[in-house]
């Protein structure tokens, strides 16, 4: 017996009610731990096979729940990481509330036996990503909750060069000045918030891994094809891992928290990382 125009209509606003709760209400808190082998090149043997994990898009603010962010911080902590690293977008800055939000926020963030070290994404510079006043204030509350920010600044840990680059989109993305300031030698991770930079005809030698985030992965994705929507120039850009020219690598995470809360086959994401040697 055939389906008739009715049931099929039924059936149909069923699916399309049960795929939007779906879409609003479980994926956009359904972390997905994503465990992956880095390899660095020059990795000093003292650290391979140490846990490097990276959060990314965390978007404190009115739309992303605070006990979600701290769920997803406790499970980290158990993981007991030797590295801890955030890839920008702190905050989805709206006005001053922003920063004592993020102060409770953090105060369950996962430390680092290492080190734990972040960059800035481009909301946290405030207003069209170019107020510095607001990019110092997220800077000291994460600073105060036991975060390293890097703004073009090169930390070195046990043998291991992190670069942390201003964001793309702010008034100080220098990469090319921060890079000549590393040792080339060394083994060397770079955090860059933004996946466009890459592009950019500013890397010189550099041979390694990116790190970035802002994407979200698009938030949405239908099966089997790309997100339709998605803030960067290069659309090949959208979450995982890229290899470019010249011998450097991408990963991009696809950020814990949103700007919209929906997401639908793009989980949130958190990134672990075993290190390795090249």
């Amino acid at each position: 017996m055939g389906l008739s125009r009715r049931r099929f209509i039924q059936l149909s606003l069923t699916s399309t009610a049960l795929t939007a709760c779906y879409a609003r209400w479980i994926e956009p808190h359904w972390i997905d731990m994503v465990h992956r082998r880095l390899p660095v090149k020059g990795l000093p043997a003292d650290l391979v096979g140490r846990t490097f994990v990276q959060f990314s898009d965390l978007h404190i603010g009115p739309l992303v729940d605070d006990d979600y962010l701290r769920d997803a911080f406790h499970r980290v902590s158990k993981l007991r990481p030797d590295f801890v690293a955030v890839t920008g977008d702190f905050v989805s800055y709206r006005d001053a509330a922003q920063f004592g939000q993020m102060s409770g926020v953090l105060s369950a963030f996962p430390q680092g036996r290492l080190a734990t070290v972040a960059i800035l994404g481009n909301h946290d510079y405030g207003h069209r990503w170019s107020e510095m006043a607001v990019a110092d204030h997220v800077t000291s509350v994460a600073t105060n909750a036991g975060l390293t920010v890097l703004r073009n600044e090169v930390l070195n840990v046990r043998g291991l060069q992190i670069v942390g680059l201003e964001d793309f989109w702010s008034p100080r993305f220098d990469p090319a000045t921060t890079l000549a300031e590393s040792d080339p030698e060394a083994a060397t991770l770079v955090l860059c918030h933004n996946p466009d930079a890459v592009d950019e005809d500013v890397w010189e030698d550099y041979e390694g891994w990116i790190l970035g985030g802002h994407t979200h992965g698009g938030q949405c994705k239908p099966p089997f094809l790309p997100p339709p929507v998605i803030p960067v120039r290069n659309k090949r850009y959208t979450a995982g891992a890229f290899a470019l020219s010249g011998g450097r690598s991408l990963y991009i995470n696809r950020g814990l928290g949103h700007l919209m809360r929906v997401r639908f086959n793009v989980r949130p994401e958190i990134t672990v990382f075993e290190l390795a040697r090249a």
